[in-house]
């Protein structure tokens, strides 16, 4: 009897084998993932890649969306204090434009509104992070100015910032400072000086005409506050929509790789059970073969 190669290459194949689905059984247990290789499952592999790929996507966006929103509630803040400044200046208009009220009360309702006007350049000046929030797209500069004869220079530019928040979803997050406070035809800051100016030495006709002007730039500011307000909702929804669906894609690399603890601990039973009868098979027919193929 001839010692046939062939058959010994076979059971050492079948040893190979089964200790290799013993070690991945073992790795199963060990990290809990039916996938630990590409070549373990190479479909699931690479739907994992482009899971993961969403996830670091998400994660990225998420993180502009929080810079963003915190940029834009400091902003909303601002502008929230402007219209309560601006209602007072209102306030302080029509008492002044009352004919019965006293030149020396006019006199202090004047000095009341150039503070308010300071208070309102400097909303218009409100920075966060070192970014001038209402500068436009230029950094590093104060907003507004004063020009020394009681009105403001805008120092920042007319452009937009926008942030991505999604693979198609742009945000914007900015609204240049001339747009809100210096309007034509409802400046703030334009309005306010003339109020002050016209308690300080106008008719009751000049002071109700500035409060007028008080008024419309009010408006304006408001409907200015709403874009942010907007925003604010808009990267609120993207915040939660983005949460969501990493959840979805953590449980989708669950569903591709992962393995419960109860199949691992079966599977390794399995690789066991089949490694021992494997090696026990061997044991019997090798010594035997080789024995045979040594006698001839």
């Amino acid at each position: 009897m001839r010692f046939n190669p062939t058959f010994s290459t076979t059971i050492t194949a079948d040893i190979q084998q089964s200790e290799q689905a013993l070690q991945t059984a073992l790795q199963q247990v060990s990290t809990g993932k039916r996938v630990n290789l590409p070549s373990d499952d190479p479909t699931a592999s690479a739907a994992l890649v482009q899971n993961l790929t969403q996830y670091a996507n998400d994660d990225q966006y998420t993180a502009n969306a929080d810079s963003a929103l915190s940029q834009a509630q400091a902003a909303d803040q601002a502008l929230s204090q402007t219209v309560t400044l601006l209602n007072q200046a209102i306030s302080l208009g029509t008492e002044g434009a009352n004919s019965t009220t006293s030149a020396s009360q006019r006199q202090e309702d004047a000095t009341q509104v150039q503070g308010i006007l300071a208070s309102v350049a400097n909303q218009a000046n409100a920075t966060f992070s070192g970014i001038s929030l209402f500068g436009g797209t230029a950094n590093g500069t104060v907003a507004f100015t004063s020009n020394g004869s009681g009105g403001y220079t805008y120092n920042g530019n007319s452009d937009v910032n926008y942030v991505a928040v999604g693979a198609t979803l742009n945000v914007q997050t900015n609204v240049p400072g001339n747009q809100i406070f210096q309007q034509s035809g409802a400046s703030a800051l334009g309005s306010l000086q003339q109020l002050a100016t016209a308690l300080t030495s106008g008719t009751s006709a000049q002071i109700g005409a500035a409060t007028t002007a008080v008024t419309s730039a009010l408006n304006y500011v408001s409907q200015q506050h709403a874009i942010y307000g907007n925003t604010i909702n808009q990267l609120t929804a993207q915040q939660t929509y983005l949460s969501q669906d990493q959840v979805t894609l953590t449980s989708q690399q669950q569903s591709l790789v992962g393995i419960t603890t109860a199949t691992a601990a079966e599977n390794l039973a399995q690789a066991e059970t089949q490694n021992s009868a494997t090696l026990e098979a061997a044991a019997k027919v090798l010594p035997t073969t080789l024995l045979s193929y040594l006698q001839n």
